[in-house]
């Protein structure tokens, strides 16, 4: 398994949440999406997996939920 943290900017309420981890949760190999919303600033949503994503993957979900990858950290 690995965890990975990436910061999204843009999401400021629990629908902007649930939007992220229903696009992430389609990724294969998803087992868990979990989010620190930081309302107009940058959240924290970690992403565990069974192996690593790949960063671009992560980005176009993320885009696809209308938001934007703006890090991440193992």
């Amino acid at each position: 398994m690995t965890t990975t943290t990436y910061a999204v900017s843009g999401m400021t309420c629990g629908h902007c949440t649930s939007a992220v981890t229903e696009e992430l949760s389609k990724l294969p190999g998803v087992q868990n999406v979990s989010i620190d919303l930081n309302a107009g600033g940058t959240s924290a949503v970690q992403v565990t997996s069974e192996s690593a994503l790949d960063e671009g993957a992560v980005r176009e979900a993320v885009d696809e939920a209308g938001y934007e990858l703006t890090g991440a950290t193992a």
